[in-house]
């Protein structure tokens, strides 16, 4: 299908796509996402073969509100604290799911807790309210390649078969949410570093987020997988020079000096910047023929935490 401008007519066909069963990628804040009925099975298993996701992997569910949340999944103290501290925004809870929620099994990979989060995004919230369905939505992207920024992203990776595309421009973040685990004894766990940094997380909750022992055979959210986000070259972290045949991803206002392609995701060594611009930079090395990206090194902390994860992750299981 053709990328559609987000206007009511637009959108009022996305929502009936979905009450349908159908799938529509849609803008949010951080990637674009490819939604469906999250109480529908047959739907969410499209995702999963749209996507080539292995179905061991869970979703997040996107809804309206916190009230709207609170009907699927046990708020504990500390996540009513985070939830309205950074609602609608790009964090996602991971919590307890309420019995006979009717969200369908394949959403929460056979878990008994559930992902959920309220998108900031103007598009992806008329979209909510317009099928009245909370929606299962992962980035829309074939399963471990490189997230999706804008809907000319989307299009291309599944063209020809792609599905309604609703255009909302540049996802503002540029980078997906953070998954925070909140436990009944009131431990909070990260389990995927994102748009939201822990220091913020942990300045609003009043502890320390406790980092988990990931079983990438058993992902408990989304991005935990050890290959994923990555493009077809291959990638060579904190690079201090350009070899023959590479492409530069550089940081700061010294890049690496190369004859070769480069990006520079923030001259001025902006990390917010950098996160914004991460997803479109690969996207962009990549279709330069290159062999390797090399990139050079990013401070780790603030959201370099989360780019260091992407890169890591977009640089492993790969000769």
């Amino acid at each position: 299908m053709p990328i559609a401008p987000a206007a009511p007519a637009s959108i009022a066909d996305a929502a009936a796509c979905l009450r349908a069963g159908g799938l529509v990628a849609m803008p949010t804040e951080t990637v674009y996402g490819l939604a469906a009925d999250a109480t529908n099975g047959r739907a969410v298993a499209a995702i999963y073969a749209t996507k080539g996701r292995p179905s061991f992997n869970p979703l997040i569910v996107h809804v309206a509100s916190l009230d709207a949340a609170r009907t699927l999944a046990r708020f504990t103290p500390q996540a009513e604290t985070l939830a309205r501290a950074f609602w609608p925004g790009p964090l996602t809870l991971v919590l307890a799911a309420r019995p006979d929620n009717g969200i369908a099994s394949l959403v929460t990979a056979g878990l008994d807790t559930i992902a959920i989060r309220v998108p900031a995004h103007p598009i992806a919230r008329t979209l909510i309210a317009a099928s009245g369905r909370p929606l299962a939505a992962p980035s829309a992207n074939r399963s471990g390649r490189i997230s999706p920024t804008t809907a000319a992203h989307v299009e291309d990776d599944f063209a020809p078969d792609s599905p309604l595309i609703l255009d909302g421009g540049t996802c503002s973040f540029g980078l997906e949410s953070t998954i925070v685990a909140c436990h009944a004894d009131g431990a909070l766990q990260l389990l995927r570093p994102g748009a939201i940094s822990t220091r913020e997380l942990e300045a609003i909750a009043g502890t320390s987020l406790i980092e988990p022992i990931i079983d990438p055979c058993a992902p408990t959210a989304p991005g935990q997988l050890v290959s994923h986000y990555a493009p077809n070259a291959q990638v060579r972290l904190d690079a201090d020079d350009v070899r023959p045949g590479e492409a530069l991803l550089a940081f700061g206002p010294a890049p690496l000096s190369t004859s070769g392609p480069v990006f520079n995701l923030s001259k001025k060594g902006d990390l917010v910047e950098a996160a914004h611009h991460l997803f479109a930079a690969l996207r962009s090395l990549d279709a330069t023929g290159c062999t390797t990206i090399a990139v050079m090194t990013i401070p780790t902390t603030g959201l370099g935490q989360a780019i260091g994860d992407r890169l890591s992750r977009a640089a492993a299981g790969r000769t």
